[in-house]
């Protein structure tokens, strides 16, 4: 059984869905202004933006629930900022999905090119809204050491034993 908690494995999908968001928008946006692609294609961006607020949601709750763990180790201020920002990143992804489902329905053809626009910015609050969060929680991983909660315990402290690096062989030209 793997005992590796769930929320690290998770949250990458709707991060590179955040970096990948604002260009699938654009080139939508594009195609179906100069009539390369019909209105129907725009349904594909909500889709995906469907699919981004359901996996930061997702993330989100993982994260809830590995916290109580966590606590041991990192600071709570640490923790409660990395929580912050998702969900600052979770409204952001359902504020652009609403957008996009508006610019979906909203008839004539000019305003509903403008909402889509307003969609595209969107994507764009999120991606530095995901920024964030992504360096809220690399903060707890690298500066707090937040791994260490599922760290196995030691039984030994030299090296070989589990969790202990081997020292590495040093040549002279190392220094």
């Amino acid at each position: 059984m793997d005992t590796l908690p769930l929320h690290p494995k998770l949250v990458h999908l709707p991060i590179a869905l955040a970096v990948l968001m604002p260009l699938i928008t654009m080139v939508v946006l594009v195609a179906w202004w100069r009539g390369r692609l019909p209105r129907v294609a725009w349904w594909g961006v909500v889709g995906l933006q469907a699919v981004l607020l359901a996996t930061g949601l997702y993330a989100r709750e993982t994260g809830e629930e590995d916290e109580e763990r966590v606590e041991a180790v990192v600071p709570e201020a640490a923790i409660e900022a990395h929580e912050d920002a998702a969900t600052g990143f979770v409204i952001g992804a359902g504020v652009a999905l609403a957008l996009a489902v508006a610019a979906g329905v909203v008839r004539p053809r000019g305003p509903a090119l403008a909402v889509a626009g307003a969609a595209a910015l969107g994507t764009m609050v999120v991606l530095g809204l995901g920024y964030r969060v992504g360096q809220a929680g690399g903060e707890l991983v690298y500066r707090y050491g937040a791994a260490a909660a599922w760290a196995a315990p030691t039984t030994g402290s030299g090296p070989g034993a589990p969790g202990v690096a081997a020292p590495r062989d040093r040549d002279d030209d190392d220094d």
